[in-house]
C-alpha cells in the first residue's frame, strides 16, 4: 500500500477547504479494498460551451449565445474546484492532461494561459506530461493556436469529423471542407503530436466516399486517428428525428476498408477507435482504458480516484451556471459514490477489454484490489465462447470478441 503523503502540490494541507480534508481523511480510512498501489493520475477539465450544439452529440455542451460565455468566472471556478480537490490527490503527480468540451477552443489565448498557470501552480506534473486540447475548425486562428503550443498544450485533437461539406451539413457542424483542411495544416504547422477525429456510417454516406474521407485524413500523416461510428445516442436530436445511415453490411464494409487504408499506412489499431503510429497512443486515454485515475473539473466533470481501501467517483454540477454558482459557495461535487466490490469487476473490464492487445492478467489485481478469481466464472465462459484469450501473461479480446464486444462486456456485469 502507498500512502497519500500531503505533499507534492503548493497547497499545504493545513491552507485546504475543512470539508474537503475531512472528506479525503473519511476516504483513507479501512475499508473493503486492499490496493497495492495507486495508480497513474490524470487531470480532464471540461469547457461546456460551443458555437452550436451539434444534433448527434449527447457530451455536457451549451451553446454559447452569440459566441459569448462568462470566461473569467469560469475560470475562476475551474481554479476553485481543483483547490477544493487536492487534498483528495495530495502527493500525486498527473501524468496527463485533456481540456475537453464543448469547443475549448473558444477560450481565447490569454485564457488558456491562465489555466495552465493555475494547474502548475497547484499541482505536480510529470516531465514528459502529455496535455491534450479539443479543437474544432471553425474555432481555428493560427496566432491563437501559436499561443496555445507557446502556453504548454502538447497534442491537439481536432473534430474534423468529415471533410465533405455534404456531410458536415448533414452532422450540423460549423466547418465546411476547406475549414477543415486548413485547420489541420494550422495544425501540423504548430503540433508534432495531434489527433483527428472522423466519424463513419454518416447519414447518406457511401463506402467511396467513407474511403475519400479517411484517404485525405492519412494524407496529412497525423500521428493519431480517432474514427468513429455514428451512433444515435439518447437525448440528441439525431434519436428523435433519426437520419438514414448505412445498414451493417455496409458499415462492415467501411471497417474493412478503414482496417486496410490504416494498417497500410503505418497505424496500430490499439484500441476499438483509436489508430496510432509507433510511439503515439493516447496517453491520457490509455489511463483512462486500464482503469486508471482522473480527477475530472468543470461542468459536468467525472472523476474516479483511488485511495488504499476504497474508489470513489464523482459528478460535478452539469449545467454551467449552477456548477459556478455552487463552485463559489464551496460545493462543485454534486454526485458522490464508492464503486462497490460487485462492480468493479465489471467496470475494470468494460474499459480494458476496448484495448486491442487486453492488458497483463495481474493488472486487474492492481487496480481493483480484488483477487482475479472474483470473475473466473466470467472468464472461463467469456473462454469457452471463443471471446477471450487468456494465459500467466495476458487477458485480450479474441477478433469474435472485439466483434462482438458489447456482447463479451456484458458476461462480465453478473460478477
Amino acid at each position: 500500500m502507498i500512502p497519500i503523503k500531503p505533499i507534492g502540490a503548493n497547497v499545504a494541507p493545513e491552507q485546504a477547504q475543512p470539508g474537503a480534508a475531512r472528506a479525503a481523511l473519511a476516504f483513507l480510512k479501512p475499508g473493503s479494498l486492499q490496493l497495492s498501489a495507486l495508480p497513474p493520475l490524470s487531470l480532464y477539465v471540461h469547457f461546456p460551451w460551443c458555437v452550436k450544439k451539434c444534433p448527434y452529440c449527447d457530451f455536457n455542451s451549451h451553446e454559447a449565445k452569440g459566441g459569448a460565455f462568462p470566461e473569467q468566472a469560469y475560470l475562476d471556478a475551474l481554479r476553485t474546484d481543483l483547490e477544493l480537490a487536492l487534498p483528495l490527490i495530495w502527493g500525486r503527480k498527473v501524468y496527463s492532461i485533456f481540456i475537453g468540451g464543448g469547443t475549448p477552443s473558444l477560450l481565447s489565448a490569454q485564457g488558456l494561459d491562465r489555466l495552465l498557470s493555475d494547474i502548475r501552480t497547484l499541482l505536480p506534473l510529470d516531465n514528459g506530461i502529455e496535455i491534450t486540447m479539443e479543437a474544432n475548425p471553425g474555432t481555428f486562428e493560427a496566432e491563437k493556436f501559436k499561443s496555445y503550443r507557446a502556453s504548454g498544450i502538447t497534442r491537439l485533437s481536432i473534430g474534423i469529423q468529415s471533410f465533405n461539406p455534404q456531410h458536415l451539413k448533414a452532422l450540423g457542424r460549423i466547418h465546411d471542407g476547406a475549414q477543415a483542411l486548413k485547420a489541420v495544416d494550422i495544425a501540423q504547422a504548430n503540433f508534432d503530436n495531434f489527433n483527428l477525429d472522423l466519424m463513419y456510417a454518416l447519414p447518406s454516406q457511401t463506402l467511396a466516399e467513407a474511403r475519400h474521407d479517411i484517404e485525405t485524413a492519412i494524407a496529412f500523416q497525423p500521428p493519431h486517428l480517432s474514427l468513429y461510428h455514428l451512433t444515435l445516442e439518447p437525448n440528441t436530436l439525431f434519436a428523435k428525428y433519426p437520419p438514414a445511415v448505412p445498414d451493417d453490411d455496409a458499415s462492415a464494409d467501411i471497417q474493412d476498408m478503414i482496417a486496410e487504408l490504416t494498417s497500410n499506412a503505418g497505424y496500430q489499431h490499439y484500441e476499438v477507435s483509436a489508430y496510432a503510429k509507433p510511439e503515439r497512443r493516447a496517453r491520457h486515454n490509455l489511463n483512462y482504458w486500464q482503469f486508471g485515475d482522473y480527477l475530472g473539473i468543470g461542468a459536468g466533470a467525472h472523476s474516479k480516484l483511488s485511495f488504499p481501501h476504497r474508489i470513489v467517483r464523482q459528478m460535478r454540477y452539469k449545467h454551467p451556471q449552477t456548477y459556478l454558482e455552487k463552485t463559489q459557495a464551496g460545493v462543485p461535487v454534486q454526485e458522490e459514490a464508492e464503486i462497490g466490490r460487485d462492480a468493479l469487476g465489471f467496470e475494470f473490464m468494460l474499459n480494458a477489454l476496448r484495448l486491442n492487445e487486453g492488458f497483463p492478467a495481474n493488472l486487474f489485481s492492481e487496480r481493483t484490489g480484488m483477487s482475479i478469481n472474483q470473475i473466473e466464472q466470467a472468464l472461463d465462459e467469456a473462454e469457452r465462447k471463443g471471446m477471450l484469450h487468456r494465459d500467466h501473461i495476458s487477458i485480450r479480446p479474441t477478433d469474435l470478441g472485439r466483434r462482438f464486444l458489447n456482447d463479451l462486456q456484458e458476461i462480465f456485469l453478473s460478477e
